[in-house]
């Protein structure tokens, strides 16, 4: 299986200083970071490892969904998924942790009734490898059929 490389490079210190990440094995882009915007409810135009971290979380349990959905001799036609990641103190350790995932998903899938569909959710839940890597956060979830 291939290996995936992002890119970052910080300048400054965390409260003054900003970066930016690059996604390096795809080259779609390179975005701006800074901790006081990734500490802030407005993200001003940058991303955060939150936001990134989100986004691989909803493209992998997109595909783990459809995946499991087939398995259970449904054929899934749509799937629409968010995945909020939430960034938060560490009262244990100090500094900041995620401190929690919701994701959501509202399917339109032929062949599979509502308990189907969210067994299927739930299985995607725990099998994607993505889940599996952030098995130390809280992850709830929110699955429906249109």
């Amino acid at each position: 299986m291939p290996t995936r490389t992002s890119r970052t490079a910080w300048t400054g210190t965390l409260e003054n200083g900003s970066g930016q990440v690059e996604l390096s094995s795809s080259k779609v882009g390179t975005y701006e970071v800074s901790f006081p915007k990734r500490a802030a409810d407005e993200a001003g135009g940058t991303t955060s490892p939150e936001e990134l971290v989100a986004a691989a979380h909803s493209a992998c349990f997109a595909m783990q969904l459809s995946a499991n959905v087939a398995e259970a001799g449904g054929t899934p036609q749509s799937l629409e998924v968010t995945a909020d990641v939430t960034l938060g103190p560490d009262q244990e350790r100090g500094g900041f942790q995620l401190t929690g995932i919701v994701l959501k998903v509202v399917g339109q899938v032929e062949g599979l009734d509502e308990a189907g569909f969210q067994k299927a959710a739930e299985a995607a839940k725990a099998g994607c490898p993505v889940s599996k890597a952030l098995a130390g956060v809280d992850i709830s979830l929110e699955a429906s059929l249109a």
